[in-house]
Order: structure tokens, then sequence, then C-alpha cells
């Protein structure tokens, strides 16, 4: 029996040494080149792509000094641009010229300019979504402009360019001008037979050494074609029927037309509900909307119940109006970003069997109404306001 127990005691270290061996298919960081983001552009005259990937030098990454500049060193990163006939065979190209192979799953932004995307990104987007070493949750962007310029920008915060840009999308929520669509995001619009893909637009405002990437609006497509954008209101609008309202400032006027109040969105819900009538579609957008007051420009007293109903009245017209001006513009595009169809797909499954191959035709017209439910929560420590009357 005692022969027996070390028999065992041997196979069970012989087993447990084996299984600490490591990953078979390990890679070394210093035979890595990592992407943080990658540009595609359409070159003048030619029916190929070209692309720009930004690549992390990890050794020239060093900690600011206490004045928030960099130590010192090399810029700890650059970019490597190629042009070939397709995304794959470009990509592998960029082998002849670093001497590393590319890591995706760091990588932060897809950007694509404006050219390429009226053509159709569909063959483009296959390999991002395709290939597993890339993320799903890489954010999308367009560009006016060539893309690659833009991961050109010197950061002001981040040392990366694509990290910053990143970090400009994520905070676009305080305002809520400008989507934030993931390649899932993306992907799951391009593959919907009648939900619109959309991105948030990109381009660099300023002159010389003053030039920033600035994130605003929505690039809208049909299919996997640029058609249009929207604008910033717009593109709010299109965030209230999305449910993708985060945060935001609502400017309205007093009542008696002179100054504005400034509202901040805290939160917001929305509803969708598609309705059949005598055989007519419609679509009832509901909105529940809370805020607070944050900065009053006028010298209304609204302590007042009958001038805080007003302003809360204001609020909700304002919010039907930036939903308006979206629901406008997508019917003038023909392009349901807002998922309409999908909605009656849900509720009415048979009819929608009849109505999906002619969708387009229905879209433009479509019927809809909006119900806005607009709550004002406390004007802050203020009870009165700062102006004098005689300003008003």
């Amino acid at each position: 029996m005692k022969h027996c127990g070390i028999i065992a005691s041997v196979l069970l270290f012989v087993f447990l040494t084996l299984s600490l061996s490591g990953c078979w298919n390990r890679r070394e960081l210093d035979t890595l080149a990592i992407v943080s983001g990658v540009a595609l552009d359409k070159p003048k005259e030619t029916d190929q792509i070209m692309i720009t990937t930004q690549i992390i030098k990890p050794s020239q990454i060093k900690p600011t000094s206490s004045s928030g500049g960099e130590t010192g060193g090399s810029s700890p990163y650059f970019n490597l641009t190629e042009t070939g006939t397709s995304l794959f065979e470009t990509i592998r190209k960029m082998t002849e010229t670093c001497s590393r192979k590319l890591y995706w799953p760091h990588n932060h932004i897809i950007i694509i300019s404006w050219d390429l995307a009226e053509e159709g990104i569909r063959k483009y987007m296959d390999l991002f979504i395709r290939d597993p070493e890339a993320r799903l949750l890489v954010f999308i962007l367009i560009s006016k402009g060539q893309a690659k310029d833009i991961l050109e920008e010197k950061p002001d915060l981040k040392k990366i360019p694509a990290m910053e840009i990143a970090e400009i999308v994520k905070a676009s929520g305080a305002t809520s001008f400008a989507p934030q669509i993931t390649l899932k995001d993306f992907s799951e619009r391009l593959l919907s037979k009648t939900t619109s893909p959309v991105a948030p637009i990109i381009l660099l405002t300023g002159e010389g050494k003053g030039k920033r990437a600035h994130v605003a609006g929505t690039a809208v497509f049909k299919q996997d074609k640029l058609v249009g954008e929207l604008d910033e209101i717009e593109t709010r609008g299109f965030l209230w029927v999305a449910g993708k309202i985060k945060s935001g400032i609502i400017n309205v006027e007093c009542l008696q037309g002179k100054g504005q109040n400034s509202l901040e969105i805290i939160r917001a819900n929305k509803k969708i509900i598609p309705e059949i009538k005598d055989g007519h579609i419609s679509i009832t957008i509901k909105i529940k909307e809370e805020g607070n007051l944050v900065n009053q420009m006028n010298n209304k007293d609204l302590s007042e119940p009958a001038a805080w109903e007003d302003l809360k009245k204001r609020q909700a017209a304002a919010i039907e109006g930036e939903i308006r001006a979206a629901l406008k513009k997508a019917q003038e595009l023909n392009t349901d970003i807002f998922g309409f169809g999908d909605s009656i797909h849900k509720k009415y499954p048979e009819l929608w069997k009849e109505i999906e191959p002619k969708w387009d035709e229905l879209f433009p017209s479509l019927e809809t109404n909006v119900v806005v439910d607009a709550k004002l929560h406390h004007p802050g420590k203020l009870t009165k306001p700062l102006y004098p009357a005689e300003e008003s």
C-alpha cells in the first residue's frame, strides 16, 4: 500500500507540472506591433484602399512630469500607411515596413473617410467583425476630410492620439450631440434589413498647432453607404428616440422671450409604440425626461408656480422640437435610423411580412406622434433671480 501511495504522488506531481507549462500560443510583447487606432481612406483616382495604423511604442511610454508634459524621449507612437487592393492584403503588406506583426486587441477607434463611406463600407467592416483578434467595442467614426489626418494630430491630454479620440467620444455623452457607436452597434444595424447604420462625425477644427479633433453630428447610412448627416440638434433628437441620452443642456426662452434658462438633462427613457388603426400604421414616441434648472439668464421669478409650470412646458416643447427635426431629416433621407421597422416586426409579425418589402415606400410618409413628459426638479440654491427687473 505504501508503494501505491508513492506512485500516486509521483503521478500527481508530473500531471501538475505539465499543467503549469504555460500557454502554447503565447506571444511576447517584443514581437508585437500594438495597434491603437486605424484610419481608412480612398486614394484619389484609384480603386484601392489606403490604411493608416497607429502603433504604440511601449518602451517610449513614460510618466508625465509634474508640469503635465512628457519627460522627454521620442514619440510613444508612430503611424504606418499602406495602400492595396483589399483590406487584408494591405494590412499584411505592412510587415514589409514594420518588423512586427500587427496586434489588434488594444485598438480603440476605426476612422473611415467620408469619400470611402459614400462608396460603401461593408467589405471593409467584414474583416474587423470576422477576425477574432479585433474587439467589437472599438468606436466607429466618419471623418470629414482624410481619416489619416485625424491620427496625425498631436494629443493634449493622452500620449496616444487614438486613445484621446476614444476619450472624446466617451465624453460626448455630456452634450448628447454625437452618438457613441461601437463596431458591435454598427454591425447589428448593418445586418438589419430595415434599421439604418449611423456613426459619429469627426473633423479637425482650428488652424496650425491649434487644430483639434472635434466630434459632433451623425453620419447616416442607407445599408452600407453614407447618404447624409444629422446636425447636433437633429442628432440629439435621434438619441432621444434611440434611448441613448445621457446628459446635456436644453436652452429655453423665458416667458417674456427675453433671456434664456439652461436646463440640465438628468435622466431620460423612451418607449416606441407601433399602432394600426383601419389599416393605417403610425408610431407613437413617448419620452420621459427629468432635469434641473442650472442657469437662469433673466429676471423671471421662477418660484411662482405658474412660471415653473411654464418652464416645464417649454422644456417639453424643446425636446419635441429636437425629435421632430430628427424625424424630418431621416424621412427626407429615407433611412429608418430609429428602428421603427423592427418595432412593428416585434408587435405585428404577420403584418410585417406584408409590409417589409415596401418599407422604403412607407417610411418617408410614416405618421409619427411625439409625447413628452418632462419633469423639472429643484432650482438649486437660488429661489429668486439675480437679474434686476429693469434688465428684463
